[in-house]
Formats: C-alpha cells, structure tokens, sequence
C-alpha cells in the first residue's frame, strides 16, 4: 500500500463519486478506479459498494476512512518537519566560542539576529579553547566555533569566516610602573614580563605575531591558558598581561587597562563550520554571520 492509495481512497469516500473525486485530484477516473481496486485487493475485500447512482463505503471501508485520514495527516507532518528544517526553521544549532567573542559583543549580536530570524530554533553554548573548537566541529560535537585566529592547525573541510578584528590593550596592577601612562608602547612593554594567551595548543600565543623577538627569552613570558587567566596573573604582579581590549568590560579591583600602542593587529576572530553542512538551521546561522 501506498500513500497515494489512501489520498486517491480519502477521496472517493469525501466525494461519494468516482468522476468527482477523479476531477480533485487530476486523474483519469480510470486510473482512480484501478488505484482504489488495488487498494482493495490488498485490503482482502471491498471498501466502497458501487451502483450506478451511489458509492457508498462498506463496514470496512468506514473503519478504514479514519485511520487513512490519520495517515495522511501524520505523512504531512513528516513532510512539513523535513522541509522546515532543510530551510532552517526548526532544529537546532550548537556553538562553541572563547571569552572574547562574549566580551566584544560579537556573539551576542549574531545570536540576537539568528534568533530573530529563526525563533524556533534551539541554541546551545559551550565555552572551549579554540583548538578544542576545531576538533568538536570537526568531529560533530560542535556545529560552530567562534575563536581568535592564533594557530588552529588543520582547518581542512571547515568553512572559516573573519568576524571581527581584535586589538590588544595591556592589563597591569594599579601600583605597576606603566600603570598611570596615558597608553603603552610596545617598546616600553618589552622591557617587563609578559603575560600572553594562548591558543590552546602548546606555545602557540599571540606573542609569536606581536613580538618574534621576545620568543627567543621565553623565560620572561608566562602563558595563560585563557585572557580571564591572563588577568589573573597579571593582577598578582606577575606580569604585564597582552589581552584583547574587550576584556576592559571585566571589571577587577586594583586592575587597570592601558592602550596598546605600536603593536600589530591582533589576532581576527573567527567563525567556525563545516563546509559540507547538511543541517539546515546551522547553514543558515553561518549564512547570516556577517564578515570582515
């Protein structure tokens, strides 16, 4: 049994007439008529008692009539669910991100108008290192990533997209010598311990495309696994930390911000996806992310 036996059924038993259901549904009467009779051969019996005035439904046809209208209507909905989310309207779209991506205001503004747009769609965070990002995405235990373009390793197979720029700033106790200096230069930061961020994989941190020089006295670096790390550290008088300047919106007693002068871009954020996605809500998330 196919669906169409049951529409082409549906039909004959709305109608009570084979020329007017036929008309409905854009066949031949006969071609109906010999739907319905395969219907029946396979049924074991007769579901419509035919004259020439009248077509009427047997017993087994009346019991019949309701669970094909159930049938049909469950298809429909099947259908309906496939193509909604193949056009991105349900489904759901799982994102990793670093701290700078919250702190620059970035995800937020592209999750305000996903959601805008597809309301119906469920939206989860995981807060991960961006290494760690490209492996979830990869593996499917992510659909996105939002992460700053340190070293990522291989990013074969994955769609990237570049967010946003972000600059550095400096974090530095309220009692450091720099501290009350208008701004930082990077001539003058060289001379302290440096506190950097890394990016998840080992000695890769942003140092390596601010300052190539300070990589050979590693022993005046500190890397910190995170920028609220980072911080950490430099509010202990550890060091000068190298952090993205979002980070000011964090707030820490005896903490100050300083400009970072001199200094090359910092490191884009990014956007991670698969270039082969299938899921349609997370193809329209990353169709909709704006880019640099």
């Amino acid at each position: 049994m196919e669906l169409r036996h049951l529409r082409y059924f549906v039909a004959v038993a709305d109608e009570r007439h084979f020329g007017r259901a036929a008309a409905s549904l854009h066949v031949t009467q006969s071609t109906l008529s010999a739907q319905i009779q395969a219907l029946e051969r396979e049924a074991g019996g007769l579901l419509f008692s035919r004259t020439s005035r009248h077509v009427e439904l047997t017993e087994a046809g009346a019991l019949l009539l309701p669970e094909a209208r159930r049938v049909l209507a469950q298809a429909g909905r099947a259908l309906r669910v496939a193509r909604e989310s193949l056009r991105g309207e349900t489904g759901s779209v799982r994102i990793g991100f670093s701290g700078v991506a919250v702190l620059q205001g970035v995800l937020s503004d592209d999750l305000r108008d996903f959601r805008r747009a597809h309301p119906r769609v469920d939206l989860a965070l995981t807060e991960l290192p961006p290494v760690a990002q490209v492996q979830a995405v990869r593996d499917g235990a992510l659909d996105l990533g939002y992460c700053p373009d340190l070293s990522l390793g291989d990013t074969d197979g994955l769609r990237v997209t570049r967010r946003a720029p972000t600059p550095l700033s400096v974090a530095l106790r309220a009692d450091h010598e720099l501290a009350d200096a208008s701004s930082v230069t990077t001539s003058a930061l060289i001379a302290h311990d440096l506190i950097v961020f890394a990016s998840g994989a080992e000695d890769e941190t942003v140092l390596s495309r601010l300052w190539p020089a300070a990589e050979e006295d590693r022993s005046r670096v500190r890397v910190a696994g995170s920028t609220l790390g980072a911080l950490a550290l430099a509010l202990a008088g550890i060091g000068v930390a190298v952090v993205p300047t979002a980070t000011e919106h964090i707030a820490l007693p005896g903490l100050r911000y300083r400009p970072l002068h001199g200094a090359p871009p910092g490191p884009d954020l990014l956007v991670l996806g698969r270039r082969e996605e299938t899921a349609g809500a997370v193809r329209a998330y990353l169709d909709g992310v704006p880019s640099l």
